[in-house]
């Protein structure tokens, strides 16, 4: 009678193997992950802007094909071409604003007929500010060479502050119009990436869901470059027109500045109204002047009337919902921020609210 043969006790407490072979495997899967994030974290934010861009220009690839019904990829260069052409004008435009408000600035200083008119003495009974103000004008209006060089160290540091941001000014352009190029290939093979984009969501929020998720998320990129960044460029046109008919000085800056406050969700009077009070303290209150400043301020206002036209336009969660997301993902994220937040809030309010609705016999 043959006995059993005794388990070994070292046996009885080790893994099994499948076990064993499932942590490996995640271990490789996360080794590969972290270094396939590292090799692709450079191009990042790149990639990011590029599949923006597509995704928000992809109707206008659609509205070509239909009507000259050429090639998807002849279709896309013509949109980044014409696109990088619009972009390039208002930037010539503000190259040669600024430009010439240095070399004015600069004549005036060199040629000493830049002339400083004295403070109106009601200055000085302003609360708070009345007297520093009225000092500092006074001084500038009759020796303003000992009041550039007592401000010296602070002009040079605004200077360097100034360079700097138009040096990443600069490189920002450069790294959008790669991104719009890259855009462009990416709208050549649209209908391809729009079936992979289902299929990545189907399999992550599952074959019910998937479809709706993709267009949601689809949806939402292109109501925020709409209602935001569309109806930046809109108060950027608006404001800037009224800007250069009157004559103010930088009005090129001073609409590129607009155009970035609207990004940035700041309201565009930051610009408009200190730019009214400028004009009435040197033009007076003439008929001229009251119409220009009801034209701007009501411009700078026009944003509160279009954003709840164009914000959330097409998405099917509500525009606070979408606005809240802009915010969010500006605040935590900057540019990129802006267009990704929305998408993540709109996703997780309408996954929210699928599991609301849900009875429990369903799950």
């Amino acid at each position: 009678m043959s006995t059993a043969p005794t388990p070994d006790p070292a046996s009885q407490h080790a893994p099994p193997r499948t076990l064993l072979d499932v942590l490996i495997r995640a271990g490789l899967i996360a080794v590969l992950a972290i270094w396939c994030y590292r090799v692709f974290h450079p191009f990042l934010n790149l990639m990011v802007w590029s599949v923006i861009l597509a995704v928000t220009l992809y109707p206008l690839q659609v509205m070509l094909r239909r009507r000259l019904g050429t090639k998807e990829g002849r279709n896309a260069t013509l949109i980044v071409l014409v696109s990088i052409a619009i972009l390039l004008v208002p930037i010539y435009l503000l190259i040669a604003s600024v430009s010439t408000s240095v070399e004015e600035a600069l004549a005036l200083t060199r040629g000493g007929s830049l002339h400083i008119s004295p403070p109106d003495p009601s200055i000085a009974a302003w609360p708070l500010i009345g007297k520093p103000l009225h000092a500092f004008w006074l001084q500038a209006a009759t020796d303003l060479t000992a009041l550039t060089q007592k401000l010296a160290p602070q002009i040079r540091e605004a200077s360097l502050t100034v360079l700097t941001i138009l040096a990443g000014f600069g490189i920002g352009l450069v790294m959008f119009i790669v991104a719009l190029i890259l855009a462009g290939v990416i709208m050549a093979y649209g209908e391809n990436g729009s079936r992979s984009a289902v299929q990545i969501s189907s399999r992550i929020f599952g074959p019910d869901r998937g479809a709706h998720v993709a267009q949601l998320c689809t949806a939402t990129i292109r109501a925020v470059a709409q209602g935001v960044v569309g109806i930046a460029f809109i108060q950027m046109l608006l404001i800037g027109v009224g800007f250069a008919l009157k004559g103010i000085p930088g009005a090129g800056l001073l609409a590129m500045a607009v155009l970035l406050l609207g990004i940035m969700q700041l309201p565009a009077t930051l610009i408009t109204v200190p730019v009214i009070a400028y004009v009435f303290v040197t033009e007076g209150a003439t008929l001229p002047v009251i119409i220009f400043s009801v034209y701007v301020f009501v411009a700078g206002l026009a944003d509160n009337v279009l954003k709840p036209l164009l914000l959330g336009r097409g998405v099917d969660v509500p525009m606070p919902v979408v606005l809240i997301g802009a915010l969010g993902g500006m605040v935590t994220g900057g540019t990129i921020g802006l267009f990704i937040g929305p998408v993540i809030l709109a996703v997780g309010y309408e996954l929210f609210w699928q599991w609301v609705r849900q009875s429990p016999q369903d799950s």
